[in-house]
């Protein structure tokens, strides 16, 4: 006796745009991101927004930063990360549909083990220049850079000393971090 083939439906971004709430589709699976953040993790994205926001206002690069907004790497992946760098936007579009410079994914109990692995790779794959995970518990932030073979590598991090954003040839900021845990 056979048993029944089971399909799971292959979703793509013209199923994701009729979606009420907030999801995210990864692989043609749609993923919902809900609960909403904890406050905790709210206020940290917010003061890491703070911190970006600043040192590209004193650095010479057109690169801004964004809270949350669709990410779409393909028919079948829209991504929402906490926040994003991006240099030379197309402010008028209602998505995003290019690499992003910088990624950052603020830890939440119900979406780690994603952003530490399918995000991950999926950044990776992007070649996302630098990914940012920043786990709000233990007050821990990963800095992974892509390097030249196309792997993340996770460089050290202390709070007191500015990371360099390195975003184009002739572009880079210096971005605080010691104060995002206030």
């Amino acid at each position: 006796m056979s048993s029944p083939v089971k399909i799971l439906p292959h979703y793509t971004y013209q199923d994701y745009v009729r979606w009420e709430g907030q999801w995210e589709l990864i692989e043609g699976i749609p993923y919902a991101m809900s609960p909403l953040p904890r406050l905790r993790h709210q206020e940290v994205a917010g003061n890491i927004y703070s911190a970006l926001k600043a040192a590209l206002k004193n650095s010479k690069c057109n690169c801004k930063v964004f809270l949350p907004l669709d990410y779409k790497i393909s028919d079948d992946i829209v991504l929402q990360p906490d926040l994003l760098v991006v240099c030379n936007p197309e402010m008028d579009k209602k998505n995003l549909e290019k690499t992003t410079h910088l990624v950052v994914e603020v830890l939440s109990p119900s979406t780690m083990l994603k952003d530490r692995n399918t995000k991950f790779f999926i950044y990776q794959s992007q070649k996302i220049p630098y990914y940012l995970i920043v786990d709000v518990d233990k007050k821990e932030i990963e800095i992974n850079l892509l390097k030249e073979d196309g792997k993340y590598i996770m460089e050290p991090f202390t709070a007191s000393i500015p990371f360099t954003l390195h975003l184009d040839s002739d572009c880079s900021a210096d971005v605080m971090l010691d104060n995002i845990w206030d």
